[in-house]
């Protein structure tokens, strides 16, 4: 199929695009499934007609789709989606409490392309309630699910504010159960915790509430949260019935809010974080993408951020929103590449960004790609980034651009 212009390209060669079937808004989940020699990439997306998509990346050139989930009605989403093993769990979020499904989906991927339902967790409510479902979900060691999730039990003191963090416990596929949660204190009716104070601006006011939710098998007893205005939060879940708070580090304001993925970088004593932009033309400017020294981790330390794209300031009057999202997340799965060395971050409208941070108080770019604004939308949407084990980069736009396939070719490896 014929591929978008590319606008930049340094140190990374764009091998393959893919619409993905009419469906190019692909979210923030990816996951790769390695099985008798075939490589299968798993994508969410960011809204309707489909949910989540297979492709056989084997040959990175040549993406194929295999499959794909059409999306049950326009008043949810299926924004992400983690794989382990044979197992693969969807999460669904509806607009508006009250609607079906609300929840996460259970599948079979013992046969890749197959998918097998095998069942829902369902936590949906009433309508004048505020479960809303699930909007994020991590599944790092193929036993403990970890949530952004809603419950129309819990009733938040501001409707903004209405995830927390909840962990399923999946030691039976077929019957998830809870088994812990965890919210700032102050965050639910009732609390006798007192919330930290909001945004003065409307615009930068998001939530008190988790977007990812981390915990990898090195540090079964840790999660590591981006708690959007409450900044990077981490908790000691070795008691999964009674998470505790470890340190939270927030520093907005002054900057503006939204915290989003807080990436541990074990061997090295790190946190790579970034803050999501949400403001159209970057108006809620700056959101960076930052690096966090752990090694006292009840009082972690902000001390340095990836630097700004070179060419910020001319990609920032294209519009559409432009500044920092997620990064690639080291999945344990066999597959994914685990940087130490290097992060992968994508920054929408300035598009996918390579970092060197042997020196993380002095990271570099070593890489850049941003294609030609694909038709339809202003500026691009690059939002998500997977890296595998052979250094191909799978970038996705959430709006009309798909899937870009890259490979990097620069002399300083990815590791």
């Amino acid at each position: 199929m014929p591929m978008t212009g590319v606008r930049i390209a340094h140190n990374l060669k764009l091998l393959a695009q893919h619409t993905a079937g009419g469906a190019p808004n692909l979210g923030e989940g990816m996951a790769m499934k390695i099985k008798d020699g075939r490589r299968y990439m798993y994508i969410a997306h960011e809204h309707g007609p489909a949910a989540f998509s297979i492709f056989d990346v084997t040959e990175p050139s040549d993406p194929k789709l295999l499959w794909q989930k059409p999306l049950p009605h326009s008043k949810v989403r299926g924004n992400s989606l983690a794989m382990r093993g044979d197992l693969l769990l969807m999460a669904y979020q509806s607009y508006e409490p009250g609607l079906k499904p609300a929840g996460f989906q259970v599948y079979d991927i013992s046969k890749p392309a197959e998918p097998r339902e095998i069942t829902f967790f369902d936590l949906s409510g009433p309508a004048d309630s505020h479960a809303v479902g699930v909007h994020y979900v991590s599944f790092m060691d193929g036993r403990f699910a970890h949530l952004s999730a809603a419950h129309p039990d819990f009733v938040p003191n501001d409707p903004t504010d209405n995830q927390f963090y909840m962990i399923v416990d999946l030691a039976n596929p077929a019957k998830p159960v809870e088994v812990g949660r965890w919210w700032l204190p102050g965050q639910r009716k009732g609390d006798k915790g007192q919330l930290p104070p909001r945004h003065v601006a409307p615009s930068l006011d998001f939530a008190f509430r988790p977007h990812h939710t981390l915990c990898y098998p090195e540090r079964p007893d840790r999660a590591y949260i981006g708690y959007i205005d409450a900044g990077i939060v981490i908790l000691d879940i070795a008691d999964k019935a009674r998470p505790k708070l470890v340190s939270r580090l927030d520093y907005h304001p002054p900057f503006p809010g939204f915290t989003h993925t807080v990436l541990p970088l074990f061997d090295r004593d790190l946190l790579v974080v970034t803050d999501e932009a949400t403001g159209d033309h970057g108006l809620d400017w700056p959101k960076r993408c930052w690096m966090v020294d752990l090694r006292l981790e009840t009082n972690p330390v902000m001390i340095s951020s990836l630097p700004t794209p070179r060419d910020f300031g001319e990609l920032h009057k294209v519009g559409g929103r432009i500044g920092a999202h997620n990064i690639h997340e080291n999945e344990p799965e066999p597959g994914a590449a685990k940087l130490q060395n290097t992060v992968a971050s994508t920054w929408f409208s300035a598009g996918l960004r390579i970092y060197d941070i042997a020196d993380p108080y002095r990271p570099e770019e070593i890489a850049a790609f941003l294609p030609e604004t694909p038709q339809g939308q202003r500026g691009c949407r690059i939002s998500d980034v997977f890296v595998d084990d052979r250094s191909i980069i799978y970038a996705a736009d959430r709006a009309c651009g798909g899937l870009y396939v890259l490979e990097y070719i620069g002399k300083q490896p990815l590791n």
